[in-house]
């Protein structure tokens, strides 16, 4: 679908063409942690993905805000300053969730950024209020499920997927306390969109074997 200006029609809330809306695949519930996600403009443009955007539709104590340097960001800072505030990042100091739990006295916040490798090292860089935070990590024992995007690592996993990590070893530390059932259905959206791009490739692929074998035939 198409609108009168010949771009195609979106859906303004997770962002994807309303052709594949993954919206009706999502279930929000709360969580006692607040999530942020922290976007770049480049995966904020980005149509084919999205789940940075699953997360926080899902999640309904979360902020999403979209740029580069935090450093002056008002909303950023308040958070800061009234949570324990964790962000999910790698470095020699960090808190392995997956063996110790998180020793907070107040209530917790943790940030998540949602961008390429090389973008987040830039975002954390130049965001001198971030480099502040304690950094949590976790070991991967996942495969990534996003098959339709060549991950740098095996280790290295989608936003939601990420997110679903550090929810289920809160919850196994009990500073959550989500329902399975919740935890189950979060990458539904995600799911659903991959297989939904699958498809897409597939029927592509159809269509050119197809119009390639017709115009063979057409020159005997």
């Amino acid at each position: 679908m198409k609108t009168s200006s010949g771009t195609r029609a979106k859906c303004y809330k997770c962002y994807r063409p309303q052709s594949s809306c993954m919206c009706r695949y999502i279930k929000s519930f709360k969580t006692k942690t607040k999530f942020v996600i922290l976007m770049h403009p480049k995966e904020f443009k980005k149509v084919k993905n999205g789940t940075g955007h699953f997360t926080h539709l899902s999640l309904k104590n979360s902020e999403l805000f979209i740029g580069v340097d935090f450093t002056n960001h008002r909303r950023v800072n308040e958070i800061i300053k009234d949570y324990d505030s964790y962000i999910l990042y790698p470095s020699k100091e960090t808190i392995n969730i997956s063996h110790e739990s998180i020793k907070a006295k107040n209530n917790i916040a943790i940030f998540i950024i949602d961008s390429t490798w090389s973008c987040s090292v830039k975002m954390f860089r130049d965001s001198k209020n971030l480099k502040l935070l304690k950094h949590i990590s976790f070991d991967s024992t996942k495969l990534s499920q996003f098959k339709i995007k060549e991950q740098p690592a095996d280790y290295c996993l989608s936003t939601i997927e990420s997110t679903l990590s550090v929810l289920e070893l809160l919850t196994k530390w009990n500073i959550e306390s989500t329902k399975q059932e919740d935890l189950c259905a979060f990458l539904n959206p995600f799911h659903k969109m991959v297989e939904y791009q699958q498809k897409m490739a597939n029927d592509f692929v159809k269509k050119s074997l197809r119009y390639r074998v017709n115009k063979s035939i057409s020159k005997i």
